[in-house]
């Protein structure tokens, strides 16, 4: 490993499984070490001794042992039997090759109240941890009963002055909290013994229950953890960046993927430039290049659902004007949007792949590949394009790509397509308009286990951001979103999950998706749509009257949306947010036709639950025809 280069390490009480599953997943991620959960020691037949050699055949090192809870105690029989239990600890982490102890402050009613007496019984432990050649990193658990602040856990360290006891910063501890962390940067780098990495969405609850049940692997949450590393980093610390995620859907995800996960978490949170040459894992991370928009949609069809696509994307406005020259694809064009019809699916549509403009795509390709995206296997024609491609965490594809419609051959993807009669490819169709320009963004519902690994992976590999993120109370049950886009606002999705894990938002309708198609005059092209037969939803008048009542609009506009089935989304300074769906086709995708006034940034969630009972009535009332 290089000397610029610090070590990484991840708590096992972050993966799920037997404690050689654990450590085969790190292993497999790249880890260095593990902070080994006493629990998966206790449950685990192997002896410590065993342990280390298996660590060993794997390449990593136990960096840490933990947790040894509420050693201080203002009981004098309690704390003597307090130090013949860590005796026995030491023990263990002689066997197991483990230098370090996590030592929390204490939550017992008997925990020591002066700050004095408590460093003189941590400068005993102290003592006798030096003598076997160990080390003591205490950290201030957030609802410790006395010692509760990173602050409070330095003062009694300072106190103590050994030099077997130092300090284990913990992101969680410090910022849910509310700590400001910059004070950290002035205690003496090597009085760092340990640091813990974990994120968290911002949420109103119960400290212990908040940290036991929702914490989330960096880049996942809303913690500023740049800035919180940055502080740590000043100190001069050189150990291990650790990860401690206790969090109930990691454990009972696959620890391979989870591991996986966890490692790309670190490699975002310590890419250059944001941090010093020394201060990285990877300095082969190529910056994420700008991306220019979304460059095509890809839906898987069969029979049924190809023809109700191909029928809603005519009466959209969009014409056929490709066939892939090897492969049943079919490409349909409006304006700048382009979506791909894949006939060769054995299942209902879905949406199967999505491509992203980049201005490099060599170098997306590479950064998707740094940050352990898996990379898809592609067969293609001896004259065909080549375009990398990566599986997301629900299986879409995503391709990077730069459309030129003056490529030939070879040259570009546009140019695998052969013109349809009367198409011409990359011109936008040959079919009558709609208005659309481009596609505005992706709405993909994600599989219960992947919501908050989707958002570290579009945030990692294509260097978007979450935007907004928030719970709907929807018709059949409760939906949680996150809106991701790109600074620019060119590339965007909107992704959803239901938190009763069984992948619906309504009974029989399995993770539906949607491509959403922006329009400068949505009343416009809605009512062209709706002249050519497209079967758009329609909305109660119910809706309406709400919408009078809350927002003040011209009574011709608001009978337009009465009309045509038009949500409206209002925001501040005159912005706003329309929106109009198709039924379902298939059975899971729709198409949308949006329009934004004045940069409205927002996705209609508010609307979301009066969509989802629209297309519920739609289906229902079509059900005896299928």
């Amino acid at each position: 490993m290089s000397p610029d280069r610090l070590r990484t390490a991840i708590a096992t009480v972050c993966l799920s499984g037997t404690l050689e599953q654990k450590l085969q997943g790190a292993a497999a991620a790249g880890f260095d070490g593990v902070e080994l959960f006493e629990a998966d020691l206790i449950a685990n037949p192997l002896p410590p001794g065993e342990v280390r050699l298996r660590c060993a055949d794997l390449g990593m090192t136990v960096d840490l042992y933990q947790p040894f809870r509420d050693f201080d105690s203002t009981d004098p029989g309690r704390a003597a039997a307090n130090l013949r239990r860590a005796e026995k600890k030491f023990d263990v982490m002689t066997a197991l090759g483990a230098d370090t102890l996590l030592l929390c402050s204490s939550v017992a009613p008997d925990a020591v109240p002066d700050e004095q007496r408590l460093a003189d019984q941590l400068g005993v432990l102290a003592d006798r941890a030096a003598a076997r050649g160990l080390r003591i990193a205490y950290e201030a658990l957030a609802w410790g009963t006395h010692v509760n602040t990173y602050e409070q856990s330095w003062r009694v360290v300072e106190l103590a002055g050994h030099p077997a006891l130092g300090l284990c910063l913990d992101s969680f501890h410090v910022l849910s909290r509310g700590s400001d962390p910059t004070a950290i940067a002035g205690i003496p780098g090597e009085k760092v013994f340990f640091l813990q990495l974990a994120d968290a969405p911002a949420m109103d609850m119960d400290v212990l229950h908040w940290s036991r049940h929702y914490r989330l692997f960096p880049g996942q949450g809303s913690f500023d953890l740049d800035t919180f590393l940055r502080c740590v980093l000043r100190t001069g610390y050189s150990g291990p960046l650790s990860l401690e995620v206790f969090n109930d859907v990691f454990r009972q995800a696959d620890p391979g993927p989870a591991a996986v996960d966890a490692m790309r978490s670190l490699r975002m949170l310590t890419e250059p430039p944001r941090r010093q040459p020394r201060h990285v894992l990877d300095t082969e991370v190529p910056a994420p290049p700008e991306l220019a928009g979304i460059a095509f949609v890809e839906i898987g069809v069969d029979r049924t659902g190809g023809r109700d696509l191909a029928q809603a994307l005519e009466a959209l406005g969009f014409a056929r004007s490709g066939r892939h020259r090897t492969k049943p694809v079919d490409l349909w064009e409006n304006g700048g949007a382009r979506i791909l019809l894949n006939r060769g699916a054995p299942r209902p549509p879905a949406i199967t792949a999505v491509a992203v403009e980049s201005t490099d795509p060599e170098a997306s390709a590479r950064r998707a590949r740094a940050m352990a995206a898996p990379v898809l296997p592609r067969e293609r024609g001896p004259a065909e394009a080549d375009i990398s491609a990566v599986a997301a965490p629900d299986g879409t594809s995503m391709f990077f790509c730069r459309t030129d419609v003056r490529a030939g051959p070879g040259d570009g993807w546009l140019a695998d397509f052969a013109p349809a009669p009367g198409g011409a490819v990359g011109r936008g169709g040959a079919g009558p308009r709609c208005a659309v320009e481009r596609i505005d963004h992706i709405g993909l519902t994600q599989p219960f286990d992947h919501f908050d690994e989707a958002t570290l992976f579009y945030r990692s590999v294509l260097g978007l951001d979450p935007q907004t993120s928030g719970e709907v109370a929807a018709p059949f049950g409760l939906i949680r979103t996150r809106a991701m886009a790109d600074p620019e606002r060119r590339v965007r999705l909107a992704l959803t999950v239901s938190l009763l894990r069984r992948g619906t938002w309504a009974p029989g309708v399995a993770e539906p998706q949607y491509v959403a198609l922006l329009t400068s005059d949505i009343v416009e092209a809605v009512t062209a749509a709706r002249a050519r037969g497209a079967r758009m939803l329609d909305i109660p008048e119910n809706y309406y009257d709400d919408l009078q009542a809350r927002v003040e609009l011209p009574a011709d506009t608001l009978d337009s949306l009465r009309a045509l089935g038009i949500l409206y989304e209002s925001a501040p300074a005159g912005r706003a947010y329309l929106h109009a769906g198709t039924e379902l086709l298939g059975g899971r995708v729709f198409l949308q036709l949006v329009q934004r006034i004045g940069d409205h940034d927002g996705y209609g969630w508010a609307d979301a639950p009066v969509r989802m009972a629209a297309h519920r009535r739609f289906r229902d009332a079509r059900a005896p025809a299928d």
